[in-house]
């Protein structure tokens, strides 16, 4: 250590016996009127810091809650905002006080000035860098007053070996989160995340088109605070890196700030204040969150979805949705969620039902729950409606091919059987979403089915009229043998629904039959042998025909059993009612079209057992 000469021309500075000025001490420094101060170090006492020299300290500096007890000299000799104050003495002891606001870095930050300052070792290393950076700007220490000041060894430390290293930027770049807006204003964060950027855009162009591999720098670069992130991540975009990469670096980051709704989130499912209402509550956050939080999570969610790239793949239709419900939790912009619903709607293709199952967020952080039932439900059906026009929105305007609408008329069926399950899901909602496709889109309407029958079962107290309702969703013609033959047994569907399938699968079989005999007369005429598969397959046709007209055969006696107990129950009463009529014309066009089916066939089933079962029982429906 070399001793520091003040810059002021009428005080004389002391000199050796040899008569060589400037004579270096050791950590000393060399003051006007041949004041030499020795600071070995500083001892702390309580909130006060003191200088270990043989004379008394002069100035006390306080910087938060923490007081400096220094000489001014060192400081002014090297500071020029502490130069061109005014300081005046105390009234009490004759020492001058000084309160330094908002100092850069705090009081650890200061201690390594006056270190610096009284000579002693200063460790310049990534972690202070920066704060050291700033608090040599705050303090003016320029080489105006000295060379080599602190301003110029922390700007070549950054530039030589900060910036030079990965790992020291990153540091260097986390420490600045606390240094606003000084570390913006010097430059610091701006050098750093262009640092970063270059290095990681490097990298991405070195690889190629390999995107699958998470890339190495992904960890680093999520440990940083959001706005370092969106101005990092902006500068590898403009550089030309692909839109994959951009979109697993926002969906790594999101991992990793941004809590996992799928396990962080519960639905809490019991019976409340009545025995028969089911309340249903979800946990918008955990307890412990504050308000600062919430706000921090809002702030990071709204940052990501500005960042994701606009081509369709660069992030999946899971962490959409995922991005989706968290913003809904936190109480995102409006706007927001109506993107995030958009860009959802233009890769619903690709989505999963349960990822679809969306909550319904309370509007309070309370536990009381909304009066309305619809409000009362379990999972948010308005938001899937938007998604789902928003897809035939767009499907509409491409004029793209079926194939998508059939891929979605699967997943909006799942989908409708999960939601299903819920008590208080009004059957107008429930129609809306199932009808919501057109109606070329299904061509199998078994998922449907499923779920009206779940709804069904789930809601058994629905009328006679809400349930021909909601049947009228399907169609009967599209579904399948094994569907017909559950719906022909099901208890909970209407009486009339029921026909209808036994009548169009009696329709398709026929059908079906004669294209089999046609097919069969024509490969006659040029074969004179007949395949055996071909017989084969005639005769499991038969033998499901069999199985059908044995079925309503049974649903017969039933309409008769029925009508007996009905007959019984009514015979008290004069004027016959008209619904004894109506099913009386049931029986009559059952009766007709099994005996037609029978006649048709001829003598070869008279011998039957099947024959008999269902002679004998239009006898007793007869």
């Amino acid at each position: 250590m070399k001793s520091l000469q003040m810059p002021h021309p009428q005080s004389p500075v002391g000199s050796d016996a040899d008569g060589t000025d400037h004579q270096p001490y050791d950590q000393s420094i060399v003051v006007p009127n041949k004041l030499i101060l020795a600071a070995d170090s500083f001892e702390r006492k309580e909130l006060s810091w003191f200088a270990t020299t043989q004379t008394p300290t002069d100035l006390a500096i306080q910087v938060q809650d923490v007081i400096f007890n220094v000489h001014k000299y060192p400081l002014v000799s090297k500071c020029g905002y502490i130069r061109q104050l005014e300081l005046q003495p105390s009234i009490s002891n004759f020492r001058h006080d000084l309160k330094l606001e908002k100092f850069p870095g705090g009081p650890d930050t200061f201690e390594m000035i006056l270190q610096f300052c009284y000579g002693l070792p200063a460790d310049l290393n990534p972690n202070n860098i920066a704060a050291l950076r700033c608090a040599s700007e705050y303090l003016e220490m320029t080489e105006e007053f000295e060379d080599g000041n602190l301003i110029t060894k922390a700007e070549a430390f950054l530039t030589f070996v900060v910036l030079a290293s990965w790992k020291d930027t990153i540091t260097v770049l986390k420490s600045c989160e606390t240094l606003s807006p000084w570390a913006e204003n010097l430059q610091i964060v701006r050098r750093c995340c262009d640092s970063i950027a270059y290095k990681a855009s490097r990298e991405n162009s070195s690889t190629g088109e390999i995107v699958s591999e998470e890339s190495w720098w992904f960890d680093d670069v999520a440990t940083l605070r959001i706005d370092h992130f969106m101005r990092i991540t902006t500068a590898i975009r403009a550089k030309g890196t692909k839109a994959e990469i951009i979109g697993k670096c926002i969906m790594h980051y999101a991992g990793k700030w941004l809590p996992d709704m799928d396990e962080g989130l519960e639905g809490l499912r019991g019976y409340g204040f009545g025995k028969s209402e089911l309340q249903f509550s979800v946990l918008r956050r955990k307890e412990e969150e504050s308000a600062g939080q919430n706000k921090e999570q809002r702030t990071i969610i709204e940052s990501l979805v500005s960042m994701l790239p606009s081509q369709n793949g660069a992030v999946s239709c899971k962490f959409l949705l995922q991005m989706l419900k968290t913003a809904m939790v936190y109480s995102a912009s409006p706007a927001l969620i109506t993107d995030l619903e958009k860009r959802i709607g233009l890769m619903l293709e690709d989505a999963n039902a349960n990822d679809l199952l969306i909550p319904n967020y309370k509007d309070e952080d309370q536990g009381l729950m909304l009066n309305s039932p619809e409000q009362r439900t379990m999972h948010n059906i308005d938001v899937v409606q938007r998604i789902l026009d928003y897809f035939l929105m767009h499907e509409q305007q491409q004029q793209q091919q079926k194939i998508g609408k059939t891929t979605v008329s699967k997943l909006l069926d799942n989908y409708l059987a999960e939601i299903a399950r819920d008590p208080n899901l009004s059957i107008t909602k429930f129609q809306a979403l199932a009808e919501s496709l057109p109606e070329n889109a299904r061509s199998c309407d078994d998922g449907l089915y499923r779920a009206i029958d779940i709804y069904l079962k789930t809601h058994p107290s629905l009328s006679e009229h809400d349930r021909r309702r909601l049947c009228k969703i399907m169609n009967c013609e599209k579904l399948s043998f094994d569907a017909c033959m559950h719906a022909a047994q099901n208890d909970r569907l209407p009486l009339r629904i029921v026909v209808q399938v036994l009548f169009s699968e009696q329709a398709k079989m026929r059908m079906a039959m004669q294209g089999k005999e046609s097919s069969i007369i024509a490969d006659n005429s040029e074969q004179e042998e007949p395949r055996p598969s071909t017989n084969t397959e005639i005769k499991n046709l038969k033998s499901e025909l069999e199985n059908v007209k044995t079925k309503m055969a049974e649903l017969q006696n039933d309409y008769s059993d029925l009508q007996q107990e009905y007959e019984k129950i009514t015979s008290k009463h004069k004027n016959a009612s008209p619904w004894i009529l109506n099913w009386r014309k049931i029986k009559h066009s059952l009766h007709v079209v099994a005996e037609s089916d029978d006649n048709g066939d001829g003598q070869q089933r008279q011998n039957k057992p099947g024959f008999r079962l269902s002679f004998r029982r239009r006898r007793s429906v007869s």
